[in-house]
């Protein structure tokens, strides 16, 4: 996003492993455990805990995990609040994860030590009673197994040529929409709007945008990290996918994060590696700079990122704003004659409808036939976020994108007081963000397109 004004920051999600009191909570009458150690080295281990509510509703939940070995030893952990007594392991729901409705699941992770063995932990109990996977005695099945999302028919997505491909090799479209700032609008990122993206507008994606500078990761690396995962696990749980936006705006040259985008995506990739529903976009709109400048800060990041996590795409951002170039008086051509030495990888294309036309389209219409594109960003408005939509200019785009089967991310799914956003302000304050009451002019018109039927090919 080009531009906007400091809002008062969002409550920041608090992680910690002191023993709290969670709210009052109501007896399970059914649940599902599945605990993933997702990496593991010399006397530690990171793991992964999916909680599914297999019975009625809760509002506030307590898991506790039996560990097996008296070595194990919670360090840290995220989207909930850890303690640890003995060999009990107590995460507690948090604010935005704190309500599980029947079907619904929650996503938690934790970092622990061991001196013995590690072997996995096989009783849970969720408020007290045992996660046996089903409910009287009758098995139930794991919502996470429903094949019609997104992520559950594409799987694993990967570059093939210059599109976006599938677990089958077939070429796809994803579409959905961007997160504003999460240092601003954090509220507007639960279960509901989640709920509603999943359902209602029925995309396919959601872009994570964290600002790193502009009171963003900079200012707090370790908080970032968890709500970016915790809005990850939220996309996951739905089955869409999660397009990790490492937020450069200001400076404009990417050089000046390296080191952050190395602790970042070292973090990120390796807690998420075992996830289908990632993708990478590690420079958000490099500005006065070179492409050959930033290509090197690519060729540093993308090795951090395949450590840990090989199969991954990887987005990069391109010259003018990730305009390729266009916007710097240049074009394709430079990336198409000098790319980026590395393979899985697609090229950010950024637009605002009523101020990139016919021009800007022109060379996305040729750039494609070259390079694999990703439009992780675009407005229906202007360049400042702000002005009248222009449906026209955003019809012929989106048109533009549908025959090139090109993915797009719009921004923003957001309550901001300007014209890009979907919501009309104060929507997040409330639950509500599905009725047309909702919607602004903008958030109308990329809903009528996303909830479209995607039709992937499965064959």
């Amino acid at each position: 996003m080009k531009r906007f004004l400091a809002l008062l920051a969002a409550c920041a999600t608090i992680l910690g492993l002191t023993a709290l009191f969670g709210p009052q909570a109501v007896a399970a009458t059914g649940c599902k455990v599945d605990y993933t150690v997702t990496s593991q080295w010399a006397g530690g281990f990171q793991a992964g805990v999916k909680v599914t509510n297999l019975g009625a509703p809760v509002n506030g939940w307590t898991l506790a995990i039996t560990m097996p070995d008296p070595g194990q030893k919670v360090v840290q952990g995220w989207n909930a609040t850890w303690s640890q007594s003995g060999s009990t392991v107590t995460a507690v729901g948090i604010d935005w994860n704190r309500t599980l409705a029947t079907g619904a699941a929650a996503d938690v992770g934790m970092v622990g030590s061991f001196t013995g063995a590690n072997p996995k932990p096989t009783a849970f109990t969720l408020n007290g009673v045992a996660c046996t996977g089903s409910v009287d005695g009758t098995p139930s099945p794991d919502p996470g197994d429903d094949d019609g999302t997104p992520v559950g028919i594409n799987g694993q997505v990967h570059v093939c040529g210059v599109h976006l491909c599938n677990q089958y090799d077939r070429p796809i479209q994803l579409r959905g929409m961007s997160t504003h700032g999460i240092q601003w609008f954090s509220q507007c990122y639960n279960d509901a709007s989640v709920d509603a993206l999943a359902k209602d507008w029925k995309a396919d994606l959601l872009r994570v945008a964290m600002y790193v500078q502009e009171d963003g990761y900079e200012t707090d690396p370790a908080g970032f990290t968890n709500r970016v995962n915790s809005i990850v696990d939220m996309a996951e749980a739905r089955g869409l996918y999660a397009l990790i936006d490492f937020h450069t705006l200001t400076p404009g040259d990417p050089n000046f994060n390296l080191d952050r985008a190395k602790t970042f995506f070292a973090s990120v990739a390796a807690r998420n590696a075992g996830k289908k529903n990632v993708i990478y976009e590690i420079a958000n709109e490099p500005n006065g700079v070179s492409w050959t400048a930033i290509k090197s800060y690519a060729e540093q990041v993308i090795p951090v990122i395949r450590a840990a996590d090989p199969d991954a795409v990887v987005v990069v951002g391109t010259r003018g704003w990730s305009s390729l170039g266009v916007s710097d008086g240049s074009n394709e051509s430079e990336i198409v004659n000098n790319p980026v030495n590395a393979t899985n990888i697609m090229y950010a294309f950024h637009f605002y409808a009523a101020s990139h036309k016919d021009s800007y389209r022109s060379t996305v219409s040729r750039a494609a036939a070259q390079l694999p594109l990703f439009v992780t960003e675009f407005g229906t408005v202007s360049a400042t976020g702000g002005g009248a939509l222009d449906r026209a200019s955003t019809t012929a785009w989106l048109d533009l994108l549908d025959q090139l089967k090109i993915g797009y991310a719009n921004w923003t799914y957001s309550d901001a007081p300007e014209s890009s956003a979907a919501f009309q302000p104060g929507t997040c304050d409330g639950s509500d963000y599905s009725s047309s009451g909702v919607l602004t002019e903008s958030g109308t018109l990329l809903k009528g397109r996303i909830s479209t039927p995607d039709n992937f090919p499965t064959s």
